[in-house]
Formats: C-alpha cells, structure tokens, sequence
C-alpha cells in the first residue's frame, strides 16, 4: 500500500497562509483518492478536504470553503492543500489520508500519515 509523510506545518497568524503537501510512495498513486484531516487538542480528527485518483473532483468541509484548496500531482506522488486565510480555529496536527480507487467520503480512507502540526496566533 502507499505510505504518506507530511510537511509545511507551522506557526503562523492569523490571516496567513501555509502550503502542506503529502509525499507519497509504494502503489500507485494516482490510483488513490487523497484526503486531509485535521485533529485539535481534546477534540476529534475531523475531515477537512478529499480530491479524487484524477483530480476532477474535489469536496470540502463547510468550515474550509472558500479559504483552502485541495490539489494534487500525480507525476510527484504528492498531495497538497493550501490553507489561506488561517484562523486560530484551523490549528491542529494535519493529517493525509488515501483510500484504493474509494470516494470522496471521510469514512473511505484507510492509510494515514503521521500529521503536520499548524499553529495559528491570534
């Protein structure tokens, strides 16, 4: 199965903006629909943005709408997701997930990263 490793975490203000990006390796890639979650302190990990193996199609959680984009490039086994006007809401440790040829529904992913850690300051 594909293995993922996070980066581009960070402590930033409120108002900005950070890059993550997910390295994948092992299957293909582009066989994987790709996911981000994020979990709080003392709060569960909740859904955050899914892109499809091909990319034509995206979802996101009402809270991110508008402010974070999922993408991905197949030809680098990487996944991103950049997070634009960052509230002190958004910090928590970021997570990337992949689901074999699944949907874009949170409870298809079943390979996950170790997490990125983003911090936002009022």
């Amino acid at each position: 199965q594909v293995q993922l490793v996070e980066s581009g975490g960070g402590l930033v203000q409120a108002g900005d903006s950070l890059r993550l990006s997910c390295a994948a390796s092992g299957r293909t890639f582009s066989s994987y629909t790709m996911g981000w979650f994020r979990q709080a302190p003392g709060k569960e990990r909740e859904f955050v943005a899914a892109i499809n193996w091909f990319g034509g199609r995206t979802r996101y959680a009402d809270s991110v709408k508008g402010r974070f984009t999922i993408s991905r490039d197949n030809a680098k086994n990487t996944l991103y997701l950049q997070t634009n006007s960052l509230k002190p809401e958004d910090m928590a440790v970021y997570y990337c997930a992949a689901s074999y040829l699944g949907n874009l529904g949170a409870s298809s992913f079943d390979v996950w990263g170790q997490g990125t850690q983003v911090t936002v300051s009022s």
